[in-house]
């Protein structure tokens, strides 16, 4: 995939999203995916979500009132909607991304990733979006991005790479140039990894992933057994 610079985006509409509204669309287009059958969400399943303490980068601490008000905001761009059911007893809401720029699944996983876990290389997008599309090489990650470069306005670009790294990172542009700028400071400060960290960290991100789904597997199954008991 050839790079793409970073552009300016800061004036096109809906690119100068903060930190609270990407974190709550990632959230959104994410458990789209692996969780259907909760979806669409509550704000109280929203904050959950945006507030992991796995496959986040970075972590964050939001509460209902900030969520809630991310949430308006993109309602009012028209990237978030509220879902009226019968039967909720709480209001819920889902993405319009796939609406709003014609986006197939594919596209919208990879861009879900870069708004959740920050700059990451396309074999780090394959091996992340795992749970949401499956790509069966890296060539085919590299399609979507060139794809999400090439959408007017841009929804992601290729950064210029950091001192000492092989690889090429990609970011989103939903936060405009400001946020792009930033996080490109921080993979340069960080020896190309966002923030500084390492390859342990990532380690460590995925063996309390393992654990968290060890122990839901395990209340399933505590569950089931005690239909027999």
């Amino acid at each position: 995939m050839q790079d793409t610079p970073v552009t300016d985006t800061a004036s096109e509409p809906g690119f100068d999203l903060d930190a609270a509204e990407i974190r709550v669309l990632g959230v959104l287009i994410e458990k789209s995916f692996i969780t259907p059958d909760a979806y669409p969400m509550s704000v109280n399943a929203i904050v959950t979500g945006c507030n992991q303490l796995t496959a986040r980068e970075p972590v964050m601490s939001l509460s209902e009132s900030e969520v809630q008000s991310a949430i308006d905001s993109l309602i009012g761009r028209r990237l978030v909607a509220k879902r009226d059911q019968p039967s909720a007893r709480v209001a819920k809401y889902e993405h319009l991304v796939r609406l709003r720029h014609s986006l197939p699944p594919a596209e919208q996983a990879v861009l879900a990733m870069l708004m959740l876990r920050g700059a990451q290389t396309a074999g780090e997008l394959r091996q992340r979006c795992e749970r949401l599309h499956r790509f069966d090489d890296i060539a085919a990650v590299d399609a979507v991005l060139e794809h999400l470069a090439e959408k007017y306005p841009p929804l992601a670009a290729a950064l210029p790479r950091a001192p000492g790294t092989k690889e090429t990172r990609h970011v989103h542009l939903l936060g405009g140039q400001a946020a792009v700028e930033e996080m490109a400071d921080s993979l340069q400060a960080g020896g190309g990894t966002p923030g500084g960290r390492g390859r342990i960290a990532e380690l460590e991100d995925e063996i309390r992933r393992l654990r968290e789904d060890f122990d839901a597997l395990r209340r399933e199954f505590d569950t089931f057994r005690q239909q027999f008991d």
